[in-house]
């Protein structure tokens, strides 16, 4: 009993939970209480990798690495969405490839041993990883094993644990990357084209034709006497299935209520924005008056005639025609704006600069090299024997930054655009001391510098209140059915909007973005429900109606029967088209006589190619002017669009498609085939991606 009880001490509730589900086994119908487990095992699972179920735990921990990593890497903690849907990215792949690439690579016979990894890390064929990897190169910018050696040794001193990580990371990267290179390199292998098939393919790509052809094209009048019977639909559907697997999908509908401001809003925007104009034109300090009263940040930027147009239209033309002064104020649906001018120069778009970088330290070296370079000193000599900067060399010469314009502007290097062309200058930023020098410039234009005064107006919490309490009317009306959400929005005269087949990766409602709280709740919710209030972007409310829940796997034949039925339809009417079309010319030899009886007309082609089914013509008639005898009419051939009558006057052959490029498009398969590794074994290993439903 004693151990008893300290069993059920440790399991506590989790013994509980187990012991309650056998009972319920007695009173549930089995393959219920299996459907209930499985949910419970996957919902909250990001996905599953050759029968392992990756927890949404597991990937996070995942993220988190690949997080620190992209930290290390970049330098920086900030990360946009784009990038953390790229870690997210990167996490994903890495369990691939642990749980399933590596697997199928070693069942293939290919291993990356010990010795070969350290030759990849240190040895005679270091990997593009660490060989172009700025933290394992020397002085003169040259990859150097000891530095890799040094960094392995010195990763005990890192209390953080982040190079640790790195290093790991590193490592297997290389690992993997071997295992890939040597799959791809299988696989390109044993892709052969022999030597028959080489043949024929120049062949083939070498070949023209003179050709004449009738083409008649189907009718689109539906023939009653042709008919589709639901055994035929189904028999389709049973030898076709798998052209109609699906993804877990919904269709829902929804009404929207957009939060715009209120004319009370409008009106106090006018008489704030107002209230900013009248000092606009006498401001001394603009940055900090722009900073203070525009929802558009100023800028310290020169603007060219048609750059401003990206604003306004009247922005642009008012700038153009003015070099000082401010506009009139533009009215642009809930937005005020006016501009005013307040520099004119001619001034160079960019600037072509040179730079040897020292340690904000090395006053007399910099002093030194500025005397040197004044005399007219070997610049790209001065800067491979003592710039600290090994990478910029624009056109093979070290020191070479290159084009410079203040948009793609080095950091404290603005001023190199009023800069004296030929004249060499010391210049300090964030990075160290400079010796810079200016040697090209593009032909000074008339630009101008400008301050854009402008104010939208948002809606205030009063105008908020005013427009949720809208969207909670209708959801109470709607109560929590389908039909009580028609019902309230016939009653309320409320539009209705229908999405299909959303999946897990919806996040687009029309065009509201970012609304992706929607779609996890339409696979939470089940037929029929309605949604409460959901707030989106702080500008939209909707209610959301669950019309119709699909599960993972084959679209039901009652809404595929329509689409299957027109195509069979389609088939049977080409069938009926070659009986009827073969009749009616029969004993006919020649295509103009075959022309008149269909009331077509003949159509010629003298240089019709093998190489590609680019052109107009049905691909039936490409077969046949290959296949076809010359000088016989050939035909009628079913085609995708018509029925076809070919006569091939002559073949030319032709020596502009080589032996060389039947190679490089061997190749070519070849490397289509290596891209198909990846998606191939996803479907072998049944690997299941959930990941929408979490980001």
């Amino acid at each position: 009993m004693a151990v008893l009880q300290r069993f059920r001490d440790k399991a506590g509730l989790a013994i509980s939970i187990i012991i309650g589900l056998a009972l319920l086994s007695f009173i549930i119908d089995p393959s219920t209480l299996e459907t209930a487990m499985n949910s419970m095992s996957s919902k909250y699972d990001v996905g599953q990798i050759s029968g392992k179920n990756i927890s949404f735990t597991d990937f996070q921990e995942e993220v988190d690495k690949y997080t620190t990593i992209n930290e290390l890497l970049t330098g920086s903690s900030v990360q946009n969405e784009e990038s953390q849907k790229q870690i997210r990215n990167a996490a994903w792949q890495s369990l691939l490839d642990k749980y399933m690439f590596i697997k199928s690579a070693k069942e293939a016979g290919i291993t990356v041993g010990d010795e070969e990894l350290k030759n990849l890390l240190v040895g005679d064929t270091p990997s593009p990883l660490v060989a172009g990897n700025p933290v394992f190169v020397n002085d003169a910018g040259v990859f150097d094993p000891s530095k890799v050696v040094e960094f392995e040794r010195n990763l005990d001193a890192d209390d953080t644990g982040r190079l640790r990580l790195y290093w790991d990371y590193l490592q297997n990267s290389i690992y993997t990357q071997q295992f890939y290179h040597k799959y791809a390199a299988l696989c390109a292998n044993s892709y052969m084209d022999n030597a028959l098939m080489a043949q024929k393919s120049i062949a083939g790509n070498n070949t023209t034709a003179n050709v004449e052809y009738v083409h008649a094209v189907y009718p689109f009048v539906p023939d009653s006497t042709v008919t589709v019977s639901d055994a035929e639909i189904k028999a389709f559907y049973k030898e076709n299935k798998k052209m109609f697997r699906q993804l877990a999908n919904r269709d829902v509908e929804y009404v929207m209520f957009e939060v715009v401001p209120s004319s009370k809003d409008l009106n106090e925007n006018e008489l704030a924005f107002q209230e900013a104009y009248e000092e606009f034109g006498e401001a001394q300090n603009i940055k900090t008056f722009i900073l203070k009263n525009s929802d558009q940040a100023y800028n310290d930027l020169w603007y060219k005639e048609g750059e401003l147009s990206t604003i306004s239209a009247a922005t642009e033309e008012f700038v153009a025609s003015h070099t000082s002064g401010v506009s009139d104020i533009e009215k642009d649906g809930a937005t005020l704006r006016a501009v005013r001018v307040l520099e004119a120069a001619r001034k160079s778009d960019s600037v072509y600069v040179k730079h040897i970088l020292l340690n904000a330290a090395d006053e007399a070296l910099a002093d030194s090299l500025l005397k040197v370079v004044e005399k007219g000193g070997d610049f790209s000599a001065l800067a491979a024997q003592y710039s600290a900067d090994k990478n910029s060399a624009d056109q093979g010469q070290l020191g070479n930054i290159g084009w410079l314009t203040q948009v793609y502007m080095i950091p404290g290097f603005e001023g190199m655009l009023d800069a004296t062309v030929g004249k060499p200058q010391i210049l300090n930023t964030v990075y160290g001391k400079h010796i810079v020098v200016v040697t090209k410039k593009t032909e000074p234009v008339l630009k101008k510098k400008v301050a854009v005064l402008e104010k939208t107006a948002t809606p205030s919490k009063e105008t908020l209140n005013s427009f949720y309490s809208q969207a909670n009317n209708f959801a109470v009306l709607a109560g929590k059915n389908i039909e009580g959400f028609h019902k309230a929005a016939d009653s309320l005269k409320t539009y209705v909007h229908t999405l299909n087949h959303i999946t897990e990766a919806t996040s687009s409602y029309g065009a509201v973005d970012n609304a992706k709280e929607l779609t996890r709740w339409a696979f939470d919710a089940k037929k029929g429900d309605v949604s409460p209030v959901k707030t989106i972007n702080q500008n939209y409310f909707f209610v959301v109606a669950l019309k119709e829940a699909r599960k993972e796997g084959y679209t039901n034949i009652n809404e595929v029967a329509g689409i299957i039925r027109e195509k069979l339809l389609a088939d049977k009417m080409a069938d009926k088209e070659l009986e009827k079309i073969s009749e009616k010319t029969k004993g006919m030899t020649s295509l103009e006589e075959i022309a008149k009886a269909l009331n077509t007309e003949v159509v010629k082609n003298e240089a019709l190619t093998f190489s590609y089914f680019g052109g107009q013509e049905d691909p039936a008639i490409l077969g046949a002017a290959l296949a076809a005898p010359e000088g016989k009419v050939a035909g009628p051939v079913k085609g995708i669009s018509g029925i076809c009558f070919v006569k091939v006057n002559s073949r030319q052959e032709g020596t502009f498609y080589t032996a060389e490029d039947a190679k490089v498009l061997s190749a070519q398969k070849a490397q289509y085939l290596g891209q198909q590794i990846i998606p191939v074994m996803m479907e072998e290993y049944d690997v299941k991606d959930n990941r929408e439903r979490f980001y």
